[in-house]
């Protein structure tokens, strides 16, 4: 059947040689080198094909694309190129080009071009493509069938044999499977809990030892507490704070919203409930046990319950009251549940249920009779009951739930729903095991047979696959045979002969892009996750600088300070990629680098995140690499890093031939000027700015900051505020 096709081509002998081929074919032509009549052609004869010239003019050539791609989807096409344009390629791929056709235009080339054009849109339209459409001979024998036979009379044997297996043995051990599960989710949610109470008392610790507490805990001035203790609560997400004087009456007490933001907080005073409590009474009387003088308990105020933790505090050697710190038993359960993935049910020591992370009314039942059994047998036994809940089947392991010292608060329940099947069995491990050893036998003496007739001529085809990766275009392989290995090796020997037609496209976009990313690139343009000509992302950037970089270099000649650079570089760009992020470039001393584009889009709180980590790491490192030059004599290269996350555009810079992907923007250039600061340091360090500050969100409690106060940069109309990250906390 005749096509109808439009030449659209800036070059009159390339246009000659499209004509006369297609004319020869018997196809109907309509060639021109103006976009206008293009598209007067495009609407008034609708052609099959189009033959777009790659190197037209910038807005000729992507306006006839888009409007092939938008109104005209049924009409293939295929674009010419004299010479290799990796970036318009890339933009005319975004734009629905799938077929390229490059010079020479000879009779095959072309012909090879509208056969890949037929196999992109039969693929396309979920159309099997045969292998005679490559050249390829279609399968006679199937390898299927060499090998079927044989094989069925052993999956029966096998079959047999894992019914054996699983109906007596395997199915016996699942019950102990889940009883093992179910004690790994109690250890998780104990384990939980004392990371509770120890994150409690790192808090408690941290009041007691602020500047001013003790003065006005011994004024009884209520405001200035709040205004000591409000940030701490907020910072570390406290949900309940007493503060009590010598006679156990409350001068400040906090309690958090329920369902409020992370700032409100109900405040009052003069109360005494959370002092007549006994391990309040006990810090009040002087009490200290083998771990000092903290104490837990639980705490059931006018608007909740809560797990407390509490001590003394001093001013000076005087003691002057008593402080506690509280998590609600909600949130406490929540947590335990997050990190067991299991159901929890905190108990009192009398067996009443107190708090349940099941939902609704769904509580549970009592364990009233058996409390004082649980608690005199913790040390040697744990009990497991079952319930229902909603039509599902739960089992229960039951224990102490201890604070502090080993003080018994009640009790702790972990619940797992029922999902084994047991059935007992009388049939022996040994009797198990050698009808496994019999059927492996039978297997691998079948397998090592068949697999040395399939696998000799896949050797060949392994081979000359390592040629080829070698950078041997030259290599064939031998296509003997009628099943599909045969095929395979056509298939093979085809897609040499691809390589070698699309070797300079490949070099060229090995060479433009770093190699890190150069796999990213590609299949991140494939799914249109990046855009070729930029793309504005939130992302962090990291730069780093050696401080007196130049008078360094003055004292030491360039084939050694080209070593330190590269001993220096070695040290730091592996952490870099060990974190996640990329390297753009390298300014002499200089290093730029971002987090958060490549290889995946990330959001700007992980990126911010993984940089901030990246660069301890980095500082941690070039410490150690300076005390050894300190020991070689040899200068010390003090560094500065500045982190920054925001706003900037993502893309390649260059010329058409040799592009680069890179960032800019504003959130690059302060990054860059963000440097200087660390210059006052006296040693290397590390600064971020406001902005990542505020991006690390949670996560910024794992680590110490020291503000350095707003600062004026040059371009910039607002002073930004900046932080010293000084180091994880521990």
């Amino acid at each position: 059947m005749a096509l109808r096709v439009l030449i659209f081509q800036t070059d009159i002998e390339a246009t000659r040689i499209l004509e006369g081929f297609f004319s020869k074919r018997g196809d109907h032509n309509w060639r021109t080198d103006n976009e206008t009549q293009a598209l007067d052609i495009l609407t008034l004869e609708n052609p099959d094909l189009v033959l777009v010239d790659l190197h037209a003019p910038e807005k000729s050539l992507f306006n006839i694309l888009g409007i092939l791609q938008k109104s005209y989807p049924e009409t293939r096409v295929i674009v010419t190129n004299k010479y290799p344009d990796l970036k318009r390629e890339l933009l005319a791929k975004e734009r629905g080009v799938k077929v390229f056709l490059r010079e020479p235009f000879t009779p095959s080339w072309i012909e090879n071009a509208l056969i890949k054009l037929s196999t992109t849109d039969q693929r396309e339209k979920g159309m099997p493509v045969e292998a005679t459409t490559k050249g390829l001979p279609k399968v006679r024998v199937p390898v299927r069938l060499k090998i079927t036979f044989p094989y069925v009379l052993l999956a029966l044997v096998f079959a047999v044999a894992i019914t054996l297996l699983v109906s007596r043995y395997v199915l016996e051990s699942l019950q102990e499977r889940f009883v093992n599960q179910l004690v790994d989710a109690s250890y998780q949610a104990s384990d939980w809990m004392v990371q509770e109470e120890n994150q409690l008392l790192n808090t408690l610790r941290l009041i007691s030892f602020t500047k001013g507490i003790g003065e006005a805990i011994t004024d009884e001035n209520s405001e200035e507490l709040r205004q000591i203790v409000l940030p701490v609560s907020i910072n570390y997400r406290v949900e309940a704070i007493d503060i009590l004087n010598l006679e156990g009456i409350s001068l400040l007490s906090l309690r958090h919203k329920i369902e409020g933001s992370i700032e409100d907080y109900d405040f009052f005073r003069g109360d005494s409930d959370f002092g007549s409590l006994g391990f309040v009474q006990n810090i009040l009387e002087g009490g200290i046990d083998n771990r000092g003088d903290k104490f837990a308990g639980i705490y059931n105020s006018g608007v909740g319950k809560y797990f407390t933790v509490a001590g003394p505090i001093y001013q000076g050697d005087q003691f002057v009251g008593v402080i506690g710190v509280g998590t609600s038993l909600e949130t406490l359960v929540s947590q335990m549940r997050e990190n067991s993935l299991a159901q929890i049910a905190l108990y009192s020591k009398d067996g009443e249920p107190l708090v349940s992370s099941f939902a609704g009314d769904e509580v549970q039942k009592s364990l009233k009779k058996i409390a004082p059994n649980i608690l005199a047998e913790q040390d040697s036994r744990s009990r497991i009951r079952l319930f229902v809940v909603a039509s599902s089947k739960y089992s229960e392991l039951l224990g102490a739930w201890e604070a502090r010292g080993g003080e018994d608060l009640g009790i702790l329940g972990v619940s797992l729903i029922q999902n084994f099947v047991f059935r007992p069995s009388s049939l022996g491990r040994l009797q198990a095991f050698l009808i496994v050893i019999l059927a492996f036998l039978s297997v691998f003496l079948l397998g090592v047979y068949l697999a040395g007739r399939i696998t000799r001529p896949l050797s060949t085809i392994v081979n000359a696959s390592t040629e080829l990766a070698q950078g041997n275009l030259d290599v064939r392989v031998p296509t003997e045979g009628n099943d599909e290995i045969a095929v395979m090796a056509h298939a093979f020997n085809y897609m040499v002969s691809g390589l070698q037609e699309g070797v300079i496209y490949r070099d060229l976009l090995g060479r433009t892009v770093s190699p890190e990313v150069r796999d990213a690139l590609r299949q991140s343009f494939a799914k249109g996750e990046l855009r070729l000509e930029g793309q504005d992302t939130i992302a962090t950037v990291v730069m780093s600088d050696i401080r007196g970089f130049t008078s360094i270099s003055e004292k030491a000649d360039p084939t050694t300070i080209l070593a330190w650079l590269n001993e220096y570089f070695s040290v730091i760009v592996p952490i870099i990629s060990m974190y996640g992020g990329v390297v753009d470039k390298f300014e002499g001393d200089a290093m730029v680098a971002f987090f958060g584009i490549l290889p995946a889009i990330l959001p700007p709180h992980e990126s911010a995140y993984q940089a901030c980590n990246a660069a301890l790491k980095i500082l941690g490192e070039i410490n150690q690499m300076n005390q050894n030059r300190t020991q070689q004599n040899v200068p010390s290269l003090i560094t500065g890093i500045s982190i920054n996350t925001g706003h900037l555009t993502a893309g390649s810079l260059g010329a058409f031939d040799r592009l680069n992907f890179t960032i800019i923007g504003d959130t690059v250039n302060t990054t860059q000027r963000m440097q200087d600061t660390t210059r006052g340091f006296g040693e290397s360090g590390v600064v971020i700015s406001e902005s990542t500050f505020d991006y690390l969100q949670e996560c910024k409690n794992e680590f110490n900051f020291e503000s350095l106060g707003k600062h004026n940069f040059k371009g910039k109309l607002e002073a930004v505020q900046i932080y010293r990250l000084k180091g994880i906390k521990t």
